[in-house]
């Protein structure tokens, strides 16, 4: 597993922790049950408060990318299913909601291909 934190970016250090272990995990660069670093290794590793990993993994734990077993670790969970579905179901809501608010789908398209480009900082 390699991670980069660039402090001056715009990304909190969390979530660049976040986003790039998620990224890793769906890319299969880490395969599925993939033992992830304890929090305070990673954060050893990457001169990281520990609060910060912990903040990270317990987002991509409520995203379903990784889940913890106790004592055992934390590992890459099966698929990004659980992310997938979640999705899925907001992208429902979206749909309906723009519907009644009358845009057209290629209204809906921009506004949402906009909104992702401010998520992901392009």
């Amino acid at each position: 597993m390699t991670l980069k934190i660039r402090i001056v970016e715009g990304a909190a250090p969390y979530e660049q922790v976040r986003a790039q272990i998620s990224e890793q995990a769906r890319s299969g660069a880490l395969p599925v049950g993939y033992r992830l670093p304890t929090v305070r290794g990673l954060a050893e590793e990457l001169g990281l408060a520990a609060n910060t990993v912990a903040k990270a993994y317990r987002a991509l734990e409520t995203d379903g990318v990784i889940e913890t077993r106790g004592r055992n670790g934390t590992f890459v969970a099966a698929a990004g299913s659980a992310a997938e579905r979640e999705a899925a179901a907001a992208a429902a809501v979206y749909a309906e909601r723009v519907r009644r608010l009358g845009l057209s789908e290629a209204e809906a398209l921009a506004a949402a291909r906009d909104a992702l480009r401010a998520a992901y900082g392009e």
